[in-house]
């Protein structure tokens, strides 16, 4: 019995095979398990790994980068109010000066005084020309009456030709007669030729009749002329003495009297006597005061901005409660380089005389600018020897400097006209130790 259930050598040896194939196939399938899951742990933790190394690096790179403040400049608005100095002037102002020489008879008006136009402001005694005119005036009488002469001589000379043509005309029929009587045997030859010298003498005198005509046609035209330049000097030195009295070339207002009775006055334009007591410098100074000019130097930057017919609010420190209206009528179409400015000259209605010329005034102006600069704090900016900048701090976290121009300051800001694009990082305050090329860490200030 036991020999019949005793396993036969072969099927041990099948069952320790099959065993031993389990034991492999376990093993290998544990194997790809476990590279299957280290594959998966390796996807999913490696990476983060590397990028936990970068961050850490990052961290530990920025920690060492020195931070500073930025900010992005920031568009000014197109409406904007520019106040600006300017100087009053009046509308129409003049010097007057002397034209006739003398000495100064009487002086009717002083400084302050309205005048009216015409009205008589001094009188100037001249006795030279007024002498002057006498002479002119007897030279253009006589001229006259050597016209009158030569005119009454052509007249005559004119009748005498008359006479003389009448004469030639008797002289020649009765030569004529005389011929025909001599072909008859009615009257010798000799007193033929007696007719015929007679026709001849008649002959010569309508010649020398017509010569004198011609003569005295000339001397009468030469006369004529003399006349007028007579009565033209005559004229002239009639103007001359009307210049004794100094009237007001328009209503307005004395500004300055420089002159008091007796003193000996030259005619001229303001040259300077070495006499003491000559004076040729100005009489007067008149201002009209109805209708008054302000000038305004504009900035460059705002030139264009400006319009022909704009108005303005004009304000005085003397005047606080009062605001003027002002209206541009010109400029000077040029900058000055000197200065970079545009003179603008407004107009402005002073019926009342408030304002007076040479005051100090401040100009308003309300602008619409198509293209606004960028303004940022004038804490930004950096004046030094490269001129003006501002620290601006690149994409790779460097400090670039970049030049800049300067329009407005208003104090605690400033615009910028040219220089920046408005996507520029700028160091807010900047330092001598930010310098180019430097790595910083920029910090965008919270909201």
């Amino acid at each position: 019995m036991d020999s019949q259930h005793r396993p036969s050598p072969d099927s041990e040896q099948q069952t320790i095979s099959r065993k031993h194939r389990r034991g492999i196939g376990g093993i290998g399938w544990a194997v790809i398990g476990a590279v299957f899951f280290g594959s998966l742990l390796a996807i999913g933790i490696l990476p983060r790994l590397g990028q936990k190394s970068e961050l850490q690096a990052a961290v530990k790179e920025a920690s060492t980068l020195a931070s500073v403040n930025v900010i992005t400049p920031r568009r000014a608005t197109g409406a904007t109010k520019v106040e600006l100095p300017g100087s009053v002037v009046a509308q129409n102002q003049t010097t007057i000066y002397a034209r006739s020489t003398g000495y100064l008879r009487r002086w009717y008006a002083d400084i302050g005084d309205h005048v009216r136009a015409g009205q008589l402001l001094a009188e100037i005694d001249s006795p030279d020309t007024d002498q002057q005119v006498l002479q002119a005036k007897a030279e253009l009488v006589q001229a006259q009456a050597n016209v009158s002469q030569t005119r009454a001589n052509l007249a005559k000379s004119i009748s005498d030709l008359k006479q003389a043509r009448a004469n030639l005309l008797i002289a020649r029929q009765s030569w004529e007669r005389w011929q025909v009587l001599v072909k008859q045997g009615a009257v010798p030859q000799q007193d033929a030729d007696t007719k015929y010298a007679t026709y001849q003498a008649n002959l010569a005198s309508v010649e020398a009749a017509q010569n004198t005509i011609n003569s005295d046609s000339a001397n009468i035209n030469a006369a004529q002329a003399n006349a007028y330049a007579s009565q033209a000097n005559f004229q002239r030195n009639t103007v001359l003495q009307s210049y004794k009295k100094v009237t007001a070339p328009f209503a307005g207002v004395i500004t300055a009297r420089n002159v008091n009775t007796g003193v000996l006055i030259s005619a001229g334009n303001g040259n300077t006597s070495n006499t003491s007591n000559t004076s040729n410098s100005s009489l007067y100074t008149i201002a009209a005061y109805d209708n008054l000019k302000v000038n305004v130097s504009v900035p460059q930057s705002l030139s264009q901005s400006l319009q022909t017919g704009q108005t303005a609010q004009i304000t005085v420190r003397e005047l606080p409660q009062r605001v003027f209206t002002g209206k541009v009528v010109r400029t000077s179409n040029a900058i000055d380089p000197t200065t970079r400015t545009l003179l603008t000259q407004l107009e402005v209605h002073n019926s009342d005389a408030t304002l007076r010329p040479g005051m100090y005034a401040n100009v308003r102006f309300a602008i619409n600018r198509a293209n606004p600069p960028f303004v940022v704090p004038d804490s930004a900016l950096v004046v030094n020897a490269g001129g003006t900048q501002v620290a601006t701090v690149t994409k790779d976290h460097t400090v670039h400097y970049q030049k800049v121009a300067v329009g407005r300051d208003y104090g605690t800001e400033v615009e910028i006209t040219s220089g920046l694009t408005g996507n520029e990082s700028l160091i807010a305050t900047p330092t001598v130790d930010e310098t180019e090329g430097l790595r910083v860490q920029p910090v965008a200030p919270t909201k």
